[in-house]
């Protein structure tokens, strides 16, 4: 193995032979020329200046993933540096979290968010779809974010959750403030605090009415979801805080990304007609739409993890106390596993068994099956519907976020069939 320590041996001066910089806002418009450099000259990359590693092939992701061991979730999946810390899962629940901690609240609040309770949103899916979508149409042009891919699954999230029509608007603002960067800006803003500290407050409260008045909804769920402890065989519930990190959780994690992948779908189908017509033509294509947008343009770009043991990858031995970035949309770009056309957009590749987006093992994403369900729901309905899309992307903004790539705003304009 390689020497590895910072400032030393072969690793010493990679960011100035490789820059990478998360935080960048040119990165953050293409970062896919950046991972293939990586993929080919740094597989295994350290940058000392802002002192963290990454991986950049598949194989090296995936194996992140499955090591719980020596790469830990307990202080969060952020690099931001008042998010990376010991209590990481106030806001991230047990995304932040080890087992047997990490297994015993996903044990709970899967109690709540059952596949049937998914299963049954179907038909709320389908007509919110139809209500957002019907007044897009309506207008012709319109902005694809604020009209309908950011109202969607934030309305979805609300539904299981029980969160009023009149709130959800609010939610939506705080939910983007918690993941807007400006430029430059390498730790969490003021406003995104503020944005947190407001979410929690408004859970709270929420969570203080279901206890009053329990119902049919996600949070009344669990409230009332139980396990046996493993060692004394005792009833165990989540606790207060448990509960709204978890919702917390479900703003970003369940609203957030699915609102960059329908925007993400949209946008590579008009940057590849020929792609989009395929679709266009037959709605049965749409879960591929989906599947290949989450290969080639994933929400989620990366995720950190702490070492905790030294770790072998490739050349080097990643020491303990450092943190590692596992680069998702690498990995999902990888030629070796996708072939020579990884870096075109093919609807109707199969990349199931090879898909790194919502994760592996453990860690692996609770909410995979409601975010293709609201995607194949929303798409169908879109190209059901019209018959060609035009952006306007010299309009369009891109969000900026060192964990979740997509758009901010994108104005379209649509034919209807």
């Amino acid at each position: 193995m390689t020497d590895t320590t910072p400032g030393t041996g072969t690793v010493a001066g990679m960011e100035q032979r490789l820059p990478f910089d998360p935080y960048a806002y040119g990165f953050h418009e293409d970062p896919y020329p950046t991972y293939l450099r990586l993929r080919r000259e740094s597989p295994v990359y350290y940058n000392a200046e802002m002192d963290f590693w990454a991986l950049a092939r598949h194989e090296d992701v995936r194996n992140g993933f499955r090591d719980t061991t020596r790469l830990s979730n307990s202080w969060g999946v952020s690099m931001d540096p008042s998010s990376y810390g010991p209590d990481a899962h106030k806001s991230m629940s047990f995304l932040a979290m080890d087992d047997p901690k990490h297994m015993r609240i996903r044990k709970l609040v899967s109690k709540g968010f059952t596949p049937r309770r998914v299963n049954e949103l179907a038909g709320r899916i389908t007509a919110l779809t139809h209500q957002h979508w019907s007044k897009c149409l309506d207008k012709g042009e319109f902005d694809y974010i604020a009209d309908f891919a950011g109202l969607l699954p934030m309305d979805v999230v609300s539904e299981l959750l029980g969160v009023p029509e009149a709130d959800r608007t609010h939610l939506r603002h705080q939910s983007d403030l918690l993941l807007h960067r400006e430029e430059g800006v390498t730790d969490i803003p003021e406003a995104a605090i503020y944005a947190y500290i407001e979410l929690h407050k408004y859970y709270s409260a929420l969570i203080a009415d279901r206890r009053k008045r329990p119902g049919e909804d996600l949070v009344s769920a669990l409230i009332s979801a139980e396990i046996d402890d493993d060692e004394t065989g005792e009833k165990i519930k989540l606790t207060e805080d448990e509960i709204v990190g978890f919702m917390v959780l479900m703003v970003v994690a369940g609203n957030e990304t699915t609102t960059k992948l329908l925007a993400n779908a949209l946008y590579w189908g008009w940057r590849n007609p020929d792609e989009l017509a395929k679709p266009l033509a037959d709605a049965d294509a749409v879960p591929d739409w989906t599947e290949e947008t989450l290969r080639y343009d994933n929400s989620t770009q990366m995720v950190l993890r702490r070492v905790v043991a030294d770790a072998d990858y490739g050349d080097f031995v990643i020491p303990e106390g450092h943190r590692v970035l596992l680069l998702v949309g690498s990995a999902n770009r990888d030629e070796e596993v996708f072939g020579d056309d990884a870096d075109t957009y093919t609807i109707g590749r199969d990349c199931s068994q090879a898909l790194m987006s919502f994760g592996l093992g453990a860690h692996f994403c609770l909410g995979a099956h409601l975010a293709r369900l609201e995607s194949n729901i929303g798409l169908a309905e879109v190209v059901k519907s019209i018959r060609s899309v035009d952006i306007d992307i010299d309009n369009a903004v891109r969000v900026h976020s060192v964990n979740v790539r997509g758009f901010a705003e994108l104005p379209v304009k649509v034919q209807v069939r």
